[in-house]
Formats: structure tokens, sequence, C-alpha cells
């Protein structure tokens, strides 16, 4: 079965992105198990940990900053609604103005005095293949060398994201082979941080061609500290689609991320209610996409009107408000004296609840635990499949 789908929005400067995708039901691939380097913000497993072992469940929020350069609030105002995390929207140059090195480190320190985790990417590469403007990946890694000077030491609360979208949907077979390029690359130069990796199909990976490849991708990565983002809209209209998507990650101990979604767009009606509740049970992290500033037909992606706080659009009040939303699951970095491990409701993959009490509640250290007159599964414990 195939249908369209097309993601569009404008920036400040009025360009809009566009493209078109069909959808091919979810697939099991090959098994391969995620393991890193402690340090920083690092992968064990397929799960995501900051340094001192915490686990870290992203929640959080997408704003345009290459567009929106004066909006100098918009992260103090995503981390007062209880976001833990903000995905910030930079240029290489190759398309928008260069966010110089000087501005990296601006965003980076504004990210940590209002305690979120920032995850920084380039935009230019969006739709390569399809979009005769974008950028490669190799350019956007080039990029990431030329500003690591401000990524250095950041390694606790900066999450690199080396180019958004970066294929559409032609010549999407050569994700893999440049995806490991642009790993090594930032790797050779000596980049540490946590990288993250978008997925070919204008993010939404209809193709499978991450899912597929993602256990050689990760493996590709010398500190094993790769996490990968798919991007839900249209494709992702039914809650099956999103549980086979997510699971096939988790279950094969692989780090990913919903890097974006919303609730509707114009290549068709995303299933939030299913994207926030699976990542949920998961401990799958999700980034909505966006504060404020979207345009050309699609401004109902705001989550506020006119980057004010207090003027919370439908999205923005389903989002931070509803089930499953930032305010019931979002956890403070442990880095910034947060509770770590990402929210503490939800279902274990073996169909039991998560304890609320973690290890507390596991006298024998065997994983299970006894909370409610019931049996509970302690998370991350060898329990926890």
């Amino acid at each position: 079965m195939t249908k369209s789908s097309r993601r569009t929005w404008c920036t400040a400067a009025g360009s809009a992105l566009a493209g078109a995708a069909g959808l091919l039901l979810p697939v099991l691939g090959p098994t391969g198990s995620a393991q890193a380097a402690d340090g920083g913000i690092h992968v064990s497993d397929g799960r995501v940990y900051e340094a001192d072992g915490s686990e870290f469940v992203m929640r959080g929020v997408n704003h345009a900053h290459a567009w929106y350069p004066g909006e100098t609030d918009a992260i103090a105002d995503i981390s007062a609604k209880g976001a833990n995390t903000v995905r910030v929207v930079l240029s290489s140059g190759d398309r928008w103005t260069e966010t110089s090195a000087s501005q990296v480190t601006s965003i980076i320190d504004d990210c940590k005095a209002h305690k979120v985790i920032c995850v920084l990417e380039v935009h230019d590469t969006t739709g390569y293949g399809e979009d005769a403007a974008a950028a490669t990946l190799d350019q956007a890694a080039d990029y990431w060398v030329g500003v690591k000077s401000a990524l250095r030491g950041q390694e606790d609360h900066v999450v690199v994201n080396i180019g958004n979208e970066p294929f559409g949907n032609n010549g999407h077979t050569a994700w893999t082979a440049a995806t490991k390029s642009a790993i090594g690359k930032l790797r050779n130069a000596g980049i540490e941080n946590a990288l993250m990796v978008d997925a070919p199909n204008w993010g939404q990976d209809w193709s499978h061609t991450m899912r597929d490849n993602a256990a050689s991708v990760f493996a590709s990565d010398p500190r094993r500290n790769t996490i990968f983002s798919i991007h839900m809209y249209g494709v992702y209209d039914t809650a099956a689609e999103v549980q086979g998507y997510l699971n096939h990650f988790v279950n094969n101990r692989l780090p990913l991320v919903v890097g974006e979604f919303g609730d509707r767009h114009s290549d068709g009606n995303p299933d939030e209610n299913a994207i926030m509740a699976t990542a949920r049970s998961l401990r799958v992290g999700y980034l909505g996409w966006s504060w404020s500033g979207n345009g050309s037909g699609v401004e109902y992606l705001d989550m506020v009107t006119g980057f004010d706080p207090n003027a919370l659009t439908p999205w923005g009040d389903r989002f931070f408000n509803g089930a499953d939303g930032i305010a019931a699951t979002s956890k403070r970095a442990a880095v910034y004296g947060g509770g770590g491990g990402g929210d503490t409701g939800g279902t274990a993959p073996n169909g039991y609840p998560y304890c609320v009490s973690g290890a507390a509640s596991d006298p024998d250290g065997d994983g299970w635990g006894w909370e409610n007159s019931r049996s509970c599964v302690v998370r991350g414990s060898a329990a926890d499949r």
C-alpha cells in the first residue's frame, strides 16, 4: 500500500520546503545491539544515558532559531513549559545565514542557563536529491568541524544532529553511506558529543532505509554513540504504523527519538496520540514541531502564536498539557539536578507496569518489584525486556 506524504513549512525568508512520500508497512530487520562508552550523553544497550548513568528520555520542542534569531526568549519559554530538551535549527550557510561558532556557544549557554539539553541541527540538508537547493551531509559535516570549538567540553549538554531530513525521495538509498561518512568525519575531527542522524524520505523513512541499516550505521561510529531520529507526519497516521516502527528499534536495542511530529499536516493526519503514548510506553524520546513561526499554510503546527508563551494554540495545549504530554512525562536532565530516567509511568515491553519507586521496590535485585499489590518492572533492569 502507498500513500502520498507531503511536509511543508516556510522560513523567515519565505522559503518553503516540501516532499512527497509513500508508505510501506513495517517489517522487522536484522537485530543489532547498541553499546557506547560511558561519558557525557551516551548510548548503552539502545537507551540514552547521562554521564552519571541516569537514563535520559527527551521530551522537547523544535525551535527555528536560524530563521528567527531575534527570538532570544524562546529557549527560556520552552523550558518554562516543562520541556527537558530543545532541538534548535541552525544553518551551515549553504541555504540560509550561517550560524557562527560564537552564536552556537551563545545558544548552548542559553540551554544550560535554562536547564534543557540542546539538540543542535543543520537544516540546510533538508530534502537533498529532491530539493536542488539542499546541501549534502558532507557539507553539514564540514560545518560541524568548523564550529567544533563551541562543542568541545559540552558533551553533557549537547547532542549534534548532523543534518535535518538529509534526503528526499530521490536517491535515498545513498543515505547509509553518506551518513556513515559524515559520522566518520566528525569523529576524525575530534567531536565527541552524542550524534543524532535523521531518516531519509523527508525524515519519514517510508522506504525503511534507516530502519534496515541502522545497526550498521551505529557500528560505524567508533564511539558507538549515535541516536536515530524519525519524523512522524502523514506516513504515520495509524497506531499500528507508529508502534511497528518504534518497536523495531526498541526490540533491536537501537536508540531512537521521534525528532519531529505534529497533530495534523498537509501530507495526512499523523496519529499524535499513538506517537506520544507509544513513546511514553517504550521510553522513546520525542520532540514536537514546533514552537512558533510556521507559515505557508502550516501555521497550525505552531505551539504558541507569535512566540508568545501565554498564547498556546490547540496543538500546543495538546502537546504540553494533554495525555502523555510534556507536563505528564518530562523530567529534567540529571546534569541540571533533575531526577533523570524520564517518565515514571508506562508499561515495560513485557506488559508489566514500571515501578514508580524504581530499585527501591526490588529488594532482591532481580529487576522485579512489587507496588500497588502487583508485580512491576524496574526500568533498565534485566527484567526490562
